[in-house]
């Protein structure tokens, strides 16, 4: 698509969209649709059985809520825009919204990242430091850290986003299928130097700390699983960390992907399907794979769905 330049600033903007072939618009449309239906399901399923159940009032949990918050979050930002752009001719929105969805959609990721570095924390604590984990790792601590942690995404994205809003547009088409901030930049004719910089500091923090902080914590724990050589340890490790690394795998890779086609513009689609990825496989897997693997929470989904089919079971 040829991009049009323009003299002033304009509030519309147009979104290039997934630009789908005609004959492929409904199966993705239902294939976007039903990933959104099933994180959504999925992810209150656990916010309603981590609130009403009170034997799951732990630290823990507390985390996986804080995820599960943050998967509808990112995806209710990203996914009906989406969805309702499909059947569109023109995609319009203006500025002040193309805005916002970018300021939600990389606070998203950000804290994504900041979550998972706490979890890594936790899951360190409890295997290493087993008699101390009750003391160290309180409620009161855990609140602490994932304030810090939306926090400190917010004022991250607000300077990433703050520095894009200032530039002013000669253009007005976004060449993606959803707003971010890299396209938002590109709209203007100026030196966009200092964004560029910024996204580079910005990205290298966010992915080494998250990056060095698992590297350590879990070197940490293979050292000591390997000294210690105890059954029971090894298999509470692979159990608890197993789930949390292959969700943390699965995000950083899905994230690089994205990051790594932006710096290829000769493959726009490949890079719109890896962000829509980003945010839709995570989203999905997360509650999946806790809910499997973390005993208690599958325990309470067993109980409430034996409940509810004993009690649809005819009486005699």
């Amino acid at each position: 698509m040829k991009m049009e330049n323009y003299s002033i600033n304009s509030d519309i903007l147009e979104i290039q969209g997934l630009d789908i072939p005609e004959s492929s618009i409904y199966p993705v449309f239902f294939a976007v649709l039903f990933f959104y239906i099933t994180l959504l399901i999925s992810n209150f399923g656990v916010l309603i059985l981590i609130i009403t159940e009170k034997s799951l009032h732990q630290p823990m949990y507390l985390l996986f809520w804080n995820l599960s918050v943050n998967n509808l979050f990112g995806n209710t930002v990203l996914l009906p825009r989406l969805l309702s752009d499909m059947f569109a001719s023109k995609k319009l929105t203006t500025y002040a919204q193309c805005a916002t969805q970018a300021f939600c959609s990389h606070t998203f990721g950000s804290a994504s990242h900041m979550i998972l570095i706490i979890m890594a924390i936790d899951r360190y604590v409890a295997i290493c430091n087993p008699l101390r984990y009750t003391a160290i790792m309180t409620t009161k601590t855990i609140v602490k850290l994932s304030v810090s942690a939306w926090g400190v995404s917010l004022v991250l994205v607000a300077i990433l986003l703050g520095l894009t809003i200032r530039l002013s547009r000669c253009r007005y088409i976004i060449l993606n299928a959803y707003c971010d901030n890299a396209s938002l930049f590109k709209l203007s004719c100026e030196d966009v130097y200092i964004n560029n910089l910024y996204g580079l500091v910005f990205t290298a923090v966010l992915f080494g700390s998250s990056i060095g902080c698992i590297v350590v914590t879990y070197l940490r724990i293979a050292m000591i699983c390997w000294t210690k050589k105890s059954k029971e340890l090894n298999n509470r490790a692979l159990q608890t960390c197993g789930s949390h690394l292959l969700v943390y795998m699965i995000m950083l890779w899905t994230g690089f992907l994205t990051i790594i086609l932006h710096r290829f513009p000769d493959y726009p689609y490949l890079r719109k399907l890896a962000y829509i990825f980003f945010h839709v496989v995570p989203a999905n897997l997360n509650p999946i794979i806790y809910g499997m693997q973390t005993k208690s929470l599958r325990q309470k989904i067993w109980q409430i769905l034996f409940r509810k089919v004993s009690s649809s079971a005819p009486q005699r």
